[in-house]
């Protein structure tokens, strides 16, 4: 792999991250909005609400990420993506505001009239933003972003075959993944009449998702003949087959009811059609226009690009861990059992939670990884003006962490939860 390549594949996991984690919280609006009426229905958007509430801001993360990683390292390209599909780009940042704000207001909702009117703007927002974002990847994927600044039409660029069934199937892998997380949330919770609600969804939102994708390979065959050439030999045919085997053991997962091995079969059948998209679009980063070589920056930019995200990475991947197995074990928020006495919830999180030691060795390794690789990869001045002070703090932080200095016995979260008693 050449270092040109390193950022690319970075911005690929992250938008696999977006789509799988992102997504889940989109389907989740999706389900909000078609949940009914009565009782039930206000379970069931209660669930939703309730699932999404501890991850949803740090799963869009990916998105900024991807963004940032695209437009440091294939400027260029970036640029003409920007401009020529402004349009529904525009239209996927309004849904993620409404969202964001509709999220924030429903619990200063004072009536019934209220809640359900920001329900429905959430819910809505949670479905034309990854059919927007869909429509922006089948624009690239066919070939309809030309380089150069807003040089591609404004509307057929997204308004086409290949976009729209895009745009399709980007919401229903997010009804399909939502229902998967949500019938497992709801066995944690031991709610049978929703696990049994969310059953079904994720069963029939699967079989659609699946029907869509098949369409979708019509429609490329038809509109993009040599993406769709891709997608059915070598590389691209494989990811395909394994999307497709991920699909069918989520299906049978959560018809036995095993729904959080079910979770991780369903992350990676979606992750598979993006492998798959970009095994087969290889090596163009925009299809007839640009390769991924001539896209890129210059071999300083990808080098402090690579080296910051993988010094970032070392702290930023631990915490997110941190986050996900409290959420999926169900211990956030759990303070005190009976009597006054740290629950068991409360005891597996102090274990959990890093030391200031460990996190000391992290932070020696993420700057020791920056050292290294501005001194030593990169050839400009700036690089090594970075690169210097970063050798030093890696220093100071590792002898930190191997000599402590005298001090009270470290106890994780305990101390401050002591001293509240």
């Amino acid at each position: 792999m050449h270092l040109y390549e390193v950022p690319l594949l970075f911005s690929l996991i992250g938008l696999a991250l977006y789509v799988v984690l992102g997504g889940a919280d989109f389907g989740a609006g999706f389900w909000q909005l078609f949940a009914g009426r009565g009782e039930r229905a206000a379970r069931v958007r209660e669930h939703a609400h309730h699932s999404m509430a501890p991850v949803w801001e740090a799963n869009h993360v990916w998105l900024i990420f991807v963004l940032v990683v695209m437009w440091t390292s294939y400027p260029e390209a970036f640029a003409s993506i920007a401009s020529t599909l402004s349009i529904p780009l525009f239209l996927a940042a309004v849904g993620i505001i409404f969202r964001g704000a509709a999220y924030a207001l429903r619990s200063g909702t004072a009536s019934g009239r209220e809640l359900r009117l920001v329900d429905t703007a959430f819910s809505l927002a949670s479905i034309l933003t990854p059919f927007a974002l869909g429509t922006v990847v089948g624009g690239i994927a066919s070939g309809r972003v030309p380089v150069g600044n807003a040089q591609g039409d404004p509307w057929t660029s997204w308004l086409n075959a290949t976009s729209l069934t895009v745009g399709v199937l980007a919401v229903a892998l997010s009804a399909y993944m939502a229902a998967v997380y949500l019938a497992a949330d709801a066995v944690r919770t031991g709610d049978e009449e929703l696990e049994r609600s969310f059953r079904a969804r994720a069963l029939g939102s699967g079989i659609a998702a699946g029907a869509v994708a098949a369409a979708g390979l019509v429609v490329l065959r038809d509109d993009v003949r040599e993406l769709f050439d891709g997608l059915v030999s070598g590389g691209g045919l494989a990811a395909l087959i394994v999307s497709a085997v991920g699909g069918l053991a989520t299906l049978w997962l959560v018809s036995a009811r095993r729904y959080e091995p079910a979770r991780y079969s369903a992350g990676v059948a979606v992750a598979a059609v993006i492998a798959g998209w970009a095994i087969a679009q290889a090596p163009a980063l925009l299809p007839g226009e640009l390769t991924v070589e001539q896209a890129a920056a210059s071999h300083d930019t990808l080098v402090a690009t690579t080296v910051a995200v993988l010094a970032g990475a070392v702290v930023l991947l631990p915490s997110l861990a941190l986050l996900f197995t409290l959420t999926l074990r169900g211990r956030l928020g759990e303070e005190h059992g009976a009597g006054g006495e740290p629950s068991a919830a409360t005891a597996a999180l102090r274990a959990l939670v890093p030391t200031r030691t460990s996190m000391l060795v992290r932070l020696s390794i993420a700057f020791g990884i920056l050292g290294f690789g501005f001194l030593t990869l990169a050839d400009s001045g700036w690089a090594h003006a970075i690169g210097v002070p970063c050798l030093v703090l890696f220093a100071l932080f590792g002898f930190r962490a191997a000599v402590p200095l005298e001090e009270p016995e470290e106890q994780g979260i305990s101390a401050p939860a002591e001293q509240e008693r």
